[in-house]
């Protein structure tokens, strides 16, 4: 990965961007891709959307969601402890001693999540987010009007570091590396050229309400979609599937199920063999759980596919990637999407691509 790039992932992770508070990392996104796109849009929802060849009638979206998961003040009480609650799917667990940093219609400010020391009881081990509060050293609530209301957004105070062996950790990766991705594709596919019109979204929701994926699908009305997102590793001490161990620097993971249409899959794996990349599989035999669902159902009916960055301790303050995996996804895609001639044909029941 080139330092530009791997600057603007830094820059994305660095951005906090709670669900239905995307419009700074927006515009970062709005402003990297800008060189490159013949056309940037954005919609009702908050998506952004870099465009390539907008005029061609074959259309291809893919979408990785850039918002995180993240906290929301609920209650201020009158000594100035601020009680929080969940912003999609967090955990309450590995709250305990955390920094967060609240986002304040006033201002950012700086707190920690505090419990009663274990010498006086500690927690009660069924603990909840609303047995925790946050201390940001006000005297009082008076004290943080004009900078925090409930409702505000919050999320954990961590940066992105660099491990070994090229593995990547921080907050939210699920999905702003998805966001990532779907910029490089674009970029990657711009330098090579291709025949169809590329939209790449850099959507918005996903963590709360997948509504950023259907307005995008809505207002593009794409001839196929893929949602770029991650999935569960599998290959690390305490984790356990009934499938096959999904790996750290395993390759992209495709899914395979009742939502997947198998000619897209099939362009994917046509490209993977073109590249050397390797593949894994995840089932999706009902649905997905990503964007991929909400694209699928809009105007009538769009053909989709699920392309997948393996990560471990999904939702945790520390989830961890494979700077490897982000590079061959984005090959994996470019190329796919540049040996797209426009005239696939992509009904299942036929055998001709």
């Amino acid at each position: 990965m080139d330092s530009s790039a791997q600057s603007f992932l830094f820059d994305l992770l660095a951005t906090p961007s709670p669900s239905g508070h995307e419009w700074n990392i927006q515009r970062k996104w709005m402003q990297y891709v800008k060189p490159f796109a013949h056309e940037i849009r954005t919609d009702l929802a908050g998506n952004a959307i870099g465009v390539l060849n907008p005029e061609a009638p074959f259309k291809v979206l893919i979408a990785g969601h850039c918002d995180e998961i993240g906290l929301q003040v609920c209650r201020i009480d009158d000594k100035g402890f601020i009680y929080i609650d969940a912003l999609g799917g967090i955990s309450q667990k590995p709250a305990v001693g955390m920094k967060v940093e609240i986002l304040g219609y006033g201002g950012r400010i700086t707190g920690v999540i505090g419990a009663n020391a274990q010498h006086h009881g500690g927690l009660k081990n069924d603990f909840e987010f609303s047995d925790l509060c946050v201390d940001c050293g006000a005297r009082s609530k008076d004290e943080l009007a004009g900078i925090v209301r409930v409702g505000d957004p919050a999320v954990y105070k961590r940066d992105p570091e660099l491990l070994l062996n090229g593995r990547l950790a921080g907050r939210g990766l699920d999905n702003r590396t998805g966001a990532f991705i779907v910029a490089e594709t674009l970029r990657q596919v711009a330098e090579r050229g291709t025949k169809v019109g590329l939209y790449a979204a850099s959507t918005v929701n996903e963590e709360t309400n997948m509504g950023g994926a259907y307005f995008a699908a809505a207002g593009i009305a794409p001839t196929m979609a893929i949602a770029v997102d991650v999935t569960f590793a599998t290959d690390y001490p305490g984790a356990s599937s009934k499938h096959e161990t999904v790996e750290l620097d395993g390759g992209p993971v495709l899914a395979q199920g009742a939502p997947i249409n198998r000619k897209i899959n099939r362009l994917l794996e046509l490209a993977a063999e073109r590249k050397g990349i390797p593949l894994q599989y995840e089932l999706t035999p009902r649905k997905t759980g990503t964007d991929a669902d909400m694209m699928r159902t809009t105007g009538r009916g769009v053909p989709i596919a699920l392309v997948s960055l393996p990560l471990r301790y999904m939702h945790a303050p520390a989830e961890t990637v494979s700077l490897r995996d982000i590079e061959r996804e984005i090959e994996l895609l470019a190329d796919m999407i540049a040996h797209l001639s426009g005239s696939e044909n992509l009904n299942p029941i036929d055998d001709e691509l």
